[in-house]
């Protein structure tokens, strides 16, 4: 039981349908990340120097869209392709 004044807060998750499904598919976010995470969270993804700072632009489900050696460049590919970008940090 929770005291009284206690908040129980909870967080909704969504599934990965819903979270691309989220901004009607126009939303993208970027992220900063060295080449060594990129290895190791995109296996297929390109070669890129352990210690390289790169930018993803990635679809609302954590797809991954483009590869860039700038933020800017990333930001640049989403709005040519029509999509939102936002930053995550």
């Amino acid at each position: 039981m929770t005291p009284k004044n206690q908040t129980v807060t909870t967080t909704p998750t969504l599934t990965p349908h819903e979270l691309a499904a989220l901004g009607g598919g126009r939303i993208a976010y970027v992220r900063s990340m060295r080449g060594e995470e990129l290895t190791r969270l995109f296996p297929q993804a390109p070669s890129v120097a352990a210690d390289q700072q790169i930018f993803l632009l990635l679809a609302a489900d954590g797809s991954p869209l483009v590869i860039a050696e700038t933020e800017q460049a990333a930001v640049a590919n989403a709005w040519s392709h029509d999509l939102v970008p936002l930053s995550l940090h």
